[in-house]
């Protein structure tokens, strides 16, 4: 059987929660992962989680809302890897002050620099990689309250996810004369840190009802994995 060459994905976010169970399930199917996010020592946490896959892992340091840190990021993955295969941008941030009635312009530019600028940023970055070899996946961590909004969810953190949609769909109407696939998830409430910052956190009980971190990260698998010849362009997963 011929030797299958190993694939390198770049997953932001991926200290904790979801974009961390993207990294471990990424490292234990094989892949070569860049754990990106900003604190080295919640990385660490993920790369030793990833054992035994874990000399898989590589992780960086990056603001991604930062264009000089992202830029710095991405010459270090290329010089390392030599290109990408996959791109998952699971970065985000939420805010307690949720409603107009107290969302002040800097939380809502906060925001919508973590989810929705930091992902154009790094889709900027990898890009012209992917351009030059004609292939690549990029995968958006969206929300389905960028399908249906809710005041649950936020006035800046649904323009932001909103922001997202639109940046997949323009990717895939524009580059996939390049080979290159885009995937905008929309998940329902999942059990991640993210929970602690709404004004009253969900309870334990409610907690285990909601999507596991694992069960998107198997959606994002999936994106990544199917043959070229197919684009899952949208997908809704919502808890049962």
């Amino acid at each position: 059987m011929p030797h299958k060459a190993v694939k390198t994905a770049v997953v932001t976010g991926a200290s904790s929660g979801l974009g961390q169970a993207v990294a471990v399930k990424l490292a234990q199917h094989g892949w070569s992962v860049v754990a990106v996010a900003r604190r080295a020592d919640a990385l660490a946490e993920t790369v030793e989680i990833a054992k035994p896959a874990d000399e898989r892992i590589t992780p960086m340091v990056c603001d991604v809302s930062d264009p000089a840190a992202v830029e710095k990021m991405a010459a270090e993955v290329l010089e390392k890897f030599g290109t990408v295969h996959a791109l998952v941008n699971s970065a985000g941030v939420n805010t307690p002050d949720r409603s107009f009635a107290n969302l002040s312009l800097k939380t809502f530019e906060h925001v919508m620099d973590i989810n929705l600028r930091g992902a154009f940023l790094c889709i900027e970055a990898f890009l012209p990689a992917m351009r030059k070899q004609q292939n690549g996946t990029i995968v958006n961590i969206s929300s389905d309250s960028a399908i249906q909004p809710s005041m649950k969810a936020g006035a800046a953190y649904v323009a932001s996810k909103m922001g997202v949609r639109g940046l997949t769909l323009s990717l895939n109407a524009e580059e996939r004369v390049n080979g290159i696939r885009a995937c905008a998830i929309y998940p329902g409430d999942i059990d991640t840190p993210l929970l602690e910052k709404r004004p009253t956190p969900p309870t334990a009980d409610a907690r285990k009802k909601m999507l596991q971190p694992e069960d998107v990260a198997e959606c994002v698998l999936l994106a990544i994995t199917l043959p070229d010849r197919a684009v899952i362009e949208e997908l809704l997963i919502r808890p049962r």
